[in-house]
């Protein structure tokens, strides 16, 4: 059974920083996409960023360029989400997901920004920044 659990949510000031992590077990994820997505209290969840499968790309919703990274460690099967300079618009529950296919990097930024690309989905971690 393939579960996703996040962790490194928590409080913190506005321009501090934070890092989210993601382990995966169940399966391996190197060569499949994986991503954030966030959802604000009253609002959809969005697109925050992804990493493709195999590492060969990242991508990013505006909001969050220069300020967040994505990153995967596959030897813990376990991705990651470093977010500095953070601001009170990013205060939301910050979820996990990965793709049960492997695309091998392609797809582009339309591909990887897409919930309906991902299969499995954490339970989510809290971000509060104030």
């Amino acid at each position: 059974q393939v579960q996703l659990v996040e962790s490194g949510g928590g409080l913190v000031q506005a321009g501090g920083s934070l890092r989210l992590s993601c382990a995966a077990t169940g399966r391996t994820f190197s060569l499949n996409a994986m991503g954030w997505f966030r959802q604000a209290p009253g609002k959809e969840r969005e697109f925050v960023a992804a990493i493709a499968g195999g590492g060969v790309g990242t991508y990013y919703t505006d909001s969050v360029k220069g300020r967040f990274t994505v990153s995967r460690e596959n030897a813990k099967n376990t991705l990651h989400l470093q977010m500095n300079s953070l601001k009170t618009d990013d205060t939301a529950v910050y979820y996990c997901a990965a793709d049960s296919r492997i695309m091998r990097g392609s797809g582009g930024y339309s591909y990887h920004q897409r919930r309906s690309t991902y299969d499995y989905w954490g339970p989510g971690t809290q971000v509060t920044s104030q």
